[in-house]
């Protein structure tokens, strides 16, 4: 059995930020085994899994992704909403829009430390759409 439904996330600022609660609190009862499947429809922002204990994770984040694609680099040509708008598409490409999430005993099945990412990268994104598939 498969069920897809779409979460749109409020506006984000430009960051990090775990989301992992609230898809949970807009999810339908999960399945006793099977897979969930995030993905963003969007090319400037981002989903990722990583720690969710230490908010200096996502200090990091932004600081190592700022300095490997900078903000308005002179090389960029495709600069039409702004100075973050090809920047912001390079970083989602680099962490990517789908995520896969095993499913066991009716819960996400993470790691102790892990929990889900938006990573928004751009100054005024807006609101986001997740399309979300469970497979049971």
């Amino acid at each position: 059995m498969v069920k897809i439904m779409e979460i749109r996330l409020p506006h984000y600022g430009r960051g990090y930020h775990l989301i992992t609660q609230e898809l949970l609190s807009r999810l339908p009862q999960l399945p006793e085994n099977g897979l969930l499947n995030l993905f963003i429809k969007h090319t400037s922002a981002a989903l990722t899994i990583n720690e969710n204990a230490d908010p200096d994770v996502r200090l990091d984040f932004e600081a190592f992704f700022d300095r490997i694609v900078p903000d308005g680099a002179p090389y960029f040509k495709h600069i039409y909403e702004g100075d973050d708008d090809m920047s912001a598409h390079i970083k989602a490409s680099l962490l990517g829009a789908s995520l896969t999430i095993p499913i066991r005993g009716r819960a996400l099945d993470l790691g102790t430390w892990q929990g889900i990412y938006l990573c928004e990268f751009r100054n005024g994104g807006g609101a986001r759409r997740v399309t979300v598939t469970i497979v049971e």
